[in-house]
């Protein structure tokens, strides 16, 4: 059989590894961007990179400072609204005409994450050659369940024919996944960097809204290592990959025709830690006529969701395919570390 597997992956599923949920990235960011000088001159609050950050861009031409000052008081209200909005990501689509909005809410967010990224479970200091992850500590998480799935009963030469079948649709903007798995390849099948980054490649990975930076093994210009602390003008780069849901949802771009040609060629879809949002589902809605779809099999993780919202889900899940009833979608109520001890004979390869 030509088995081929979507994963879609939400805040949910880097939360195991310890990166923030929607809502604590909101108060992460609203905590970074309430940047103060009581005194007119001193910073007393907020973060002092993304203040560096604003004053590189109002720089002139010839090299005088600007005025942050209009970004400061874009940066209060994305402050004030925080515990308004359902994420930054809808807060900064609600003010899509506002630059200012958007550049501090971007600046925020990459911040957020990097320094997510530095206080995980995956994160390690290179300070010896043998450094890397401590795979023992991530026992409770599903990253060892997930590469576990990927590779059992293959070897290193069948490894990127399977990997060819995977696709991987990230909403989050971390680089968890794909830093996970440069590590886990190298201590698993002993291959070196350069090796493992290859065999990553061939795993067809979309992060739909951006991330923030390319790994260094990924592509060694313009990156950012995971968990790095970005200088000011680093900062302001990064903050341009990352898209709102206006930017990142056009129909037309290449990667979204590409995510809808996975999701219309899956035999099995698989959803982590995925919240459903009404724009990411038709983001990823599949657009071929449904004479051409498989035969789909979904499963979710539904961690304290109520059965009325499963059924609801459900719905949703099954009119990506048209609501064809062929289309059968099951639940776990687990978090994702046990979602594949509930479908692991159903998933294995």
């Amino acid at each position: 059989m030509d088995r081929k597997t979507v994963f879609v992956i939400g805040a949910g599923a880097s939360k195991e590894a310890g990166l923030p949920t929607g809502d604590e990235l909101k108060s992460k960011i609203a905590k970074l961007l309430d940047i103060r000088f009581p005194d007119r001159y001193n910073q007393k609050s907020g973060d002092y990179i993304i203040c560096d950050a604003l004053r590189h861009l109002v720089k002139s031409p010839d090299g005088r400072s600007g005025d942050i000052n209009p970004y400061l008081h874009e940066a209060w209200h994305v402050v004030k609204a925080m515990p308004q909005a359902i994420s930054i990501d809808n807060f900064i689509d609600t003010h899509r005409h506002n630059t200012k909005i958007a550049i501090c809410g971007k600046l925020a967010i990459v911040k957020s994450i990097l320094d997510a990224e530095k206080h995980s479970q995956l994160y390690f200091e290179k300070k010896r050659i043998d450094s890397g992850i401590n795979f023992d500590s991530l026992k409770k998480t599903w990253y060892g369940s997930f590469f576990q799935l990927l590779t059992e009963n293959c070897s290193k030469d069948e490894l990127k024919e399977r990997f060819r079948k995977i696709t991987l649709i990230i909403f989050n903007y971390d680089r968890c996944i794909e830093h996970f798995l440069l590590h886990a390849l190298q201590n698993y099948y002993k291959f070196n960097e350069a090796e493992a980054a290859e065999t990553v490649k061939y795993i067809n990975i979309y992060h739909p809204y951006g991330q923030v930076g390319y790994l260094p093994s990924h592509q060694p210009q313009s990156s950012v290592g995971f968990g790095e602390d970005p200088d000011a003008q680093k900062l302001l780069t990064l903050a341009n990959q990352i898209k709102t849901f206006a930017e990142g949802t056009d129909p037309d771009s290449s990667e979204i025709l590409e995510i809808k040609e996975h999701m219309a060629g899956a035999s099995h879809l698989v959803f982590l830690g995925f919240a459903f949002h009404k724009l990411n589902m038709q983001l990823i809605a599949p657009s071929k006529a449904e004479k051409e779809f498989n035969v789909v099999r979904c499963f979710a993780t539904a961690y304290e969701v109520s059965d009325s919202n499963k059924e609801q889900i459900s719905e949703q899940i099954t009119m990506l395919y048209n609501g064809r009833p062929d289309v059968s979608v099951k639940f776990s109520s687990k978090t994702c570390s046990g979602f594949f001890a509930d479908f692991w004979r159903s998933l294995a390869y």
